[in-house]
């Protein structure tokens, strides 16, 4: 019997997957990976399995079925967490070992499995995920069928050694989608919107969002003459039409890379930030307006009917505290910024999420408010913030929450407490102050701890 090559390993140095992936001939896709979402300084933020931003993706979208291609181990993990935030689907997996994987086999046991799930009659796409070993070895999606009976094949590559976190991820599915669906309009009459097309131009909303942010953004457009478009990623296939049938995108989350490149070239203007607080709102929506051409007049008159309430908002719920802050949804910049504008004394903010161009807006304006902004955020980068700024909150992941509380220092988990609430408009403005102040106010329930147990150690 012929000696069996021994595979790459999920646990192997990044380098070397690396290398061994574009050996197999998937070095065109490590390199746009890197320039899409780069990494330096430093190395990736510690982050879950960046393949759970891809799984997310897939599970919401109706008449969508995923399939993952990775090893046992990093199947359950994925598995498991995409059923603790929600997923009521089942996810595919197309398990293998070291014969399988050098033989080929593998990817005939996935075009197998493709070919049996491609059903028009319950599905309009079937995804499959690439984690890192069959990434590494080379295993080839890209020789799929791009269609089975009317239905769209979508493979990609999620590897942990190319792209940096899961909020990424999503851009790669998303990116994905967007170029085959851009493809199809290309080429002829396309599904149209659930709802059909409405009379007013739209602008598409590119990130995940708390749902009522999108209704908030609608109509904060109507007064300019235009109308909130799908949020991508999309919650099913026709929506893709008609994201990029918007003449404009916004890029509320501003590191889908990928995402963007497809708006592009389908000829759509990008407009970065978003309409978060008073001078948030008012930037953004001229920014929107001059986009469309919508005249001076026409936007003043909008900006003096939606500014003053959430002036007013602003002003009924103040935040008085020093706070940092960090995350890894790719929404931090904005939330900082609607702190700073309701009172607080925001010291740092840091994104696990990379800078790019359509952030600027916010980093430059934190920053002119003597915040420190810190992309590509480590947890060595945001500890560090806590023992410098020693603030009366901090915001941020498991780990911060963690040695905050071990510091006698309140603490909001972001993802769970701050993220999973509006941001737009009106309702943005006032729903922040009462979780943040609630958990300010328990600053003297922590001195009277750390008076019974003593000082904590140094951090």
């Amino acid at each position: 019997m012929n000696a069996i090559s021994p595979e790459p390993t999920c646990h192997g140095d990044k380098a070397d997957l690396r290398a061994a992936a574009s050996a197999a001939g998937l070095n065109e896709t490590i390199e746009r990976y890197a320039a899409d979402y780069p990494v330096g300084p430093h190395d990736q933020p510690q982050s879950m399995c960046p393949a759970f931003g891809s799984l997310r993706v897939g599970l919401r979208m109706r008449r969508t079925a995923t399939v993952l291609s990775g090893s046992a181990c990093c199947v359950y993990g994925l598995t498991f967490t995409s059923h603790f935030y929600g997923a009521k689907r089942t996810v595919g997996y197309v398990p293998f070992n070291s014969e399988s994987l050098v033989t080929g086999k593998l990817f005939e046991d996935i075009r197998e499995a493709v070919f049996k799930l491609a059903d028009p009659a319950l599905y309009d796409a079937v995804v499959i995920i690439n984690l890192c070993v069959p990434t590494a070895s080379g295993v080839p999606l890209r020789l799929l069928p791009k269609e089975i009976d009317g239905v769209r094949i979508i493979g990609i590559d999620v590897p942990g050694f190319g792209v940096p976190t899961h909020a990424e991820a999503k851009d790669v599915l998303a990116g994905a989608m967007l170029a085959y669906a851009r493809r199809e309009a290309e080429q002829g009459p396309v599904q149209a919107p659930r709802a059909g097309r409405g009379e007013r131009p739209g602008v598409a909303l590119i990130g995940e969002m708390f749902p009522a942010d999108p209704v908030g953004i609608g109509m904060m457009l109507e007064p300019l003459g235009l109308s909130a478009g799908p949020v991508v990623p999309t919650r099913e296939w026709r929506e893709l039409y008609a994201a990029l049938d918007c003449p404009v995108a916004a890029a509320i989350h501003p590191f889908y890379t990928a995402s963007f490149r497809e708006f592009e070239a389908a000829g759509r203007t990008i407009v970065g930030s978003a309409p978060v607080g008073y001078d948030g709102t008012a930037a953004w929506l001229k920014a929107i307006g001059d986009a469309f051409n919508v005249p001076t007049p026409t936007i003043d008159a909008a900006l003096n009917r939606i500014l003053p309430p959430i002036k007013g908002a602003l002003a009924a719920k103040p935040v008085k505290g020093r706070i940092t802050l960090s995350g890894y949804e790719g929404s931090e910049l904005l939330v900082a910024r609607l702190l700073v504008e309701s009172g607080a004394d925001v010291r740092y903010v840091g994104t696990a999420c990379p800078r790019t161009r359509w952030s600027d807006a916010d980093r430059e304006w934190l920053e002119a408010a003597g915040v420190m902004v810190q992309y590509r955020a480590s947890l060595e980068h945001d500890l560090a913030a806590l023992k410098e700024f020693r603030p009366d909150l901090a915001i941020g992941t498991t780990p911060i929450v963690q040695r905050a509380k071990e510091m006698a220092i309140p603490s909001l988990y972001f993802t769970n407490l701050i993220s999973a609430r509006p941001l737009i408009g009106v309702a943005g403005a006032g729903s922040l102050a009462q979780v943040v102040n609630a958990a300010l106010s328990n600053t003297a329930r922590f001195e009277e701890m750390r008076t019974f147990f003593g000082e904590p150690a140094a951090c």
